[in-house]
């Protein structure tokens, strides 16, 4: 990456993702200000130390994982840089799951992908993700899961920059279904 990762903790994996969210810090050169800004933060911040807060933003940013955004009134925005925006995600897709509804709708969704040999590495990431959120392989480089998972395929994809590789299907039927039922624990009726 060409700089050394900085140690992240709960609080720089908070603002990271705050910013992922679309939120923005805003900071001024004016003391005052900033603790209005500082002052804005969601509830659950406020319990920590704002020293900390300020910390935190200080250590990513020379870390590269913030940049600035200056503005004509003087006020300087913080926001995601690229970097930044690779680290928030890694952040979400390592306790990425999958909600199960109540009720299967009775559509399979299926995920294939034709990713080629030079970009190996990209195939082995994406086989484990999907593994690890619940799909099964069905064979080769296709993947089926019985419940709604568009939102948490597209976040994969967005992470790895793999979306032009793959495509996802909605399936009303599977040849192999009763198998694939008893690896997902359909209780039989």
């Amino acid at each position: 990456m060409g700089y050394n990762a900085p140690r992240m903790g709960n609080l720089k994996k908070k603002v990271l993702l705050f910013l992922l969210a679309g939120v923005a810090l805003g900071l001024t050169r004016s003391y005052k200000k900033q603790l209005w800004i500082l002052k804005q933060v969601p509830k659950e911040w406020k319990k920590g130390n704002r020293q900390a807060l300020q910390r935190a933003i200080n250590s990513l940013y020379t870390s590269h994982l913030l940049s600035e955004k200056h503005h004509r009134d003087g006020t300087t925005t913080l926001i995601l840089s690229e970097n930044g925006k690779r680290k928030a995600l890694q952040f979400n897709i390592d306790k990425m799951e999958i909600k199960k509804p109540t009720r299967w709708d009775g559509k399979w969704r299926i995920v294939m992908f034709d990713i080629p040999e030079k970009l190996r590495r990209l195939r082995d990431s994406l086989r484990l993700h999907f593994r690890e959120i619940g799909l099964i392989e069905l064979q080769k480089s296709v993947f089926v899961y019985p419940y709604p998972c568009r939102k948490e395929i597209e976040f994969i994809l967005e992470f790895y920059n793999a979306r032009r590789y793959v495509r996802f299907v909605l399936a009303e039927k599977i040849d192999n279904e009763l198998h694939l039922k008893n690896k997902f624990n359909f209780k039989q009726h």
